[in-house]
């Protein structure tokens, strides 16, 4: 784990992990971020992360009872 300025890169995450972690299609999570349809990113320069937390509370917001 690599602390930058205190902070916890272990929170963020790749899309990769981020489809494998949903089991959907990394296709699909890129084309979410394009269309603001995915779980909040953040961009360290040209690379693009999710923090950790944020796909959690993303992911169950959308869980449907019926």
């Amino acid at each position: 784990m690599i602390k930058l300025e205190g902070l916890d890169t272990s929170l963020y995450i790749t899309d990769i992990a981020v489809a494998r972690r949903l089991g959907l299609s990394i296709a699909t999570i890129r084309r979410w971020r394009l269309t603001n349809d995915g779980p909040p990113f953040v961009k360290f320069g040209s690379c693009v992360r999710y923090r950790l937390p944020d796909v959690d509370s993303w992911a169950a917001a959308r869980e449907v009872s019926r």
